[in-house]
């Protein structure tokens, strides 16, 4: 019952006030808002690099997309990224390297940053290297 007789109160305050305002015919009324930001979650597949600790990048057909910069940027959820079984990953640095992965993630496409990684697993090296759209990372 408290919670109609506020939600009454309130539709009751909002029209007095939009009477108030029409009511003023020279008034002008600015209203702001914050934009609205949608963050729609997508598939990206491509070489997933880990050259040294905490570096990440995801390389698809669209570009090189940041996940993790060593002391700086890291996406929420990196820690989703799972352990590659040693048949699906490349050494170039001690435990570092590079895999073909596919991520779910959320993405700042200006900055070409991974803003959440959602959900992301191994693929074949044989799936990125066959894709001619993909340039194979460099030991």
């Amino acid at each position: 019952m408290k919670r109609i007789i506020t939600t009454l109160a309130l539709s009751v305050a909002i029209a007095v006030a939009i009477i108030v305002i029409e009511s003023r015919p020279s008034a002008t009324t600015v209203v702001e808002a914050a934009p609205v930001v949608r963050l729609v979650s997508e598939t990206r597949c491509g070489w997933l690099a880990n050259p040294t600790p905490a570096n990440w990048w995801l390389t698809d057909a669209t570009g090189e997309w940041t996940i993790g910069e060593q002391g700086g940027y890291q996406a929420k959820g990196i820690d989703k990224i799972p352990d590659f079984p040693d048949s699906r990953w490349v050494k170039t640095n001690g435990p570092h390297g590079y895999g073909c992965a596919c991520m779910t993630v959320t993405t700042n496409k200006t900055a070409m940053q991974i803003v959440r990684v959602i959900k992301a697993w191994p693929r074949p090296l044989s799936a990125c290297r066959k894709d001619k759209a993909l340039k194979e990372p460099k030991d």
